[in-house]
């Protein structure tokens, strides 16, 4: 079977470096989807403005070497520990597919079709969505279901430090994502220098920051 992209999706940010690792820890982080020509219909999302969720089926178009090995290490565990590629939802994959649930904020219909706002995205800007399915509560949800190493690893979000000069130069809603997203520590995990200076774009900055003692303070934001 060969698949083509239904959509593609539209984010503030631009690299692989940011990313939230999972769907929904950044939950106001916001992103739109637009359709590919041949799906900007109406009659495409009619309906949708029911639900409150999607999965969306997209590629992780920004790993495009082959995974070769069975076993992966999830930043949770460390980045040291390994487990079964299966067993993980590592973006290193056979298939390179991502599956993400996300909020509809609104659908919007315009002169060029239909567009997706939603919330809560862990997929990069121009990452391609392959298939798009409303989340259906009583046979999506299973809330007594064991996450396996998930369940017995505590992961704590750091505290975000924004100096004035600096958050006033994103509106409130760029704001509040771009503190979700440095709390989940988009650093690799291994790293742990207090003096070293990262840096991610994000809604057209790069945002330059440090991170010592469970808090990440922004340093810069210039203009790209």
């Amino acid at each position: 079977m060969n698949i083509t992209p239904i959509a593609y999706f539209h984010s503030p940010l631009t690299s692989k470096f940011g990313i939230p690792r999972q769907s929904g820890v950044a939950d106001e982080l916001v992103g739109t989807i637009v359709l590919e020509p041949e799906f900007r219909r109406e009659e495409a999302v009619r309906g949708l403005e029911a639900f409150d969720y999607l999965w969306l089926i997209w590629e992780f178009s920004a790993n495009p070497h082959e995974q070769l090995g069975l076993t992966v290490r999830p930043p949770r565990l460390g980045g040291n520990e390994r487990i079964g590629v299966f067993a993980s939802r590592s973006p290193f994959r056979p298939n390179r597919l991502g599956l993400s649930c996300v909020r509809i904020e609104k659908v919007e219909i315009g002169a060029d079709g239909p567009v997706i706002h939603v919330k809560g995205a862990d997929l990069m800007d121009g990452t391609p969505i392959y298939d798009i399915k409303p989340y259906v509560a009583y046979a999506d949800s299973h809330p007594e279901a064991r996450s396996g190493f998930v369940d017995k690893t505590e992961w704590k979000p750091l505290q975000v430090v924004i100096p004035q000069e600096i958050s006033c130069l994103f509106s409130e809603e760029e704001l509040t994502g771009l503190k979700q997203v440095l709390s989940q520590d988009p650093r690799p995990r291994y790293h742990d220098d207090a003096e070293r200076v990262y840096g991610m774009p994000f809604a057209g900055r790069d945002v330059r920051f440090r991170v010592g003692d469970g808090v990440v303070t922004i340093v810069e934001a210039n203009r790209i």
